[in-house]
């Protein structure tokens, strides 16, 4: 499930990438992403640290993308917010484990599904660009339940 922080996130991002390559205060995207404008700093220092943004301080300090809005999909966010996007350790790309309650893998009677779910939101999540996004009209889109 996508946790309210990734939400944040996307929707700043969205924002960003709608303000063609202008940088943004944090306070705007606070109230364009309608997101508490502390949890949205924090998760966009998340988002600098993995340089998905750039950050300028100052007076007329903001954000701006760190790359063009057509290389940054909506996977790469949620991976750098909420970690892999496998609903099992045991089918994850990037996070691969042995769940810790399964006896064997090659004989696990859930893993086929869970490899099929993954592949599939993979697929969806690395096609959606920012720039995909910031192209849909209405904000309400991008107010994901």
């Amino acid at each position: 499930m996508l946790s309210q922080k990734a939400r944040y996130g996307l929707r700043a991002l969205v924002e960003l990438a709608r303000a063609g390559g202008g940088q943004v205060t944090s306070g705007e995207l606070a109230i364009r992403a309608d997101a508490p404008r502390k949890f949205l700093e924090a998760i966009l220092l998340e988002l600098a640290r993995n340089k998905v943004v750039v950050s300028k301080r100052g007076k007329f300090g903001g954000y701006l993308l760190g790359r063009p809005a057509a290389e940054i999909s909506f996977a790469e966010v949620i991976r750098i917010i909420d970690g892999p996007l496998a609903l099992a350790p045991c089918v994850s790309r990037l996070s691969f484990r042995k769940c810790d309650d399964c006896p064997d893998l090659a004989t696990c009677s859930l893993r086929e599904a869970l490899l099929r779910a993954r592949d599939a939101t993979s697929d969806v999540l690395e096609g959606y660009s920012l720039a995909e996004a910031a192209a849909c009209e209405g904000a309400e889109v991008f107010k994901l339940a």
